[in-house]
């Protein structure tokens, strides 16, 4: 019979592995109703930054089934990676930085009116916020002593 203790330590490992699957499962499902139903083609930026998450929906479903309190190891470069492209589609987009590089030019673009959620936030804030919030919770796991 488990004590209350090892329910709590295997709940530290589990919760924020399950809290950051949820949101890698949800961009995830997200990115691929928007291409295939919505029939909305992703920009260059959009195709890397799916590059790192679409993986991630993956490991930490594996990890939050194995309660794996190393998946931050694994999870967290993949998270990072996409969160510096992340960043950098964030600043093209809002015109922060100019260059010659565009997220968004010929070809499929995620910035138009249709691209928005609720009409109010962008998609690559909500790419950059879910990269964030995943590399948040492996941190605050890595962090909690098991």
């Amino acid at each position: 019979m488990m004590g209350k203790s090892a329910i709590n330590a295997n709940d530290k490992v589990w919760l924020p592995t399950f809290g950051a699957w949820i949101i890698a499962l949800t961009s995830t499902l997200s990115a691929l109703f928007i291409g295939e139903v919505m029939g909305q083609m992703p920009c260059d930026l959009c195709w890397y930054q799916r590059a790192f998450m679409f993986p991630l929906a993956v490991l930490l479903a594996i990890a939050a089934c194995r309660s794996d309190g190393g998946s931050w190891i694994y999870a967290v470069p993949l998270a990072a990676i996409g969160w510096l492209i992340a960043s950098f589609h964030n600043l093209l987009y809002f015109n922060v930085i100019p260059t010659t590089i565009k997220p968004c030019g010929q070809g499929p673009s995620c910035s138009g009116d249709g691209m928005t959620l609720f009409g109010i936030v962008p998609i690559p804030l909500l790419s950059l916020a879910a990269f964030t919030a995943i590399i948040l919770l492996l941190t605050v796991r890595r962090r909690t002593p098991a």
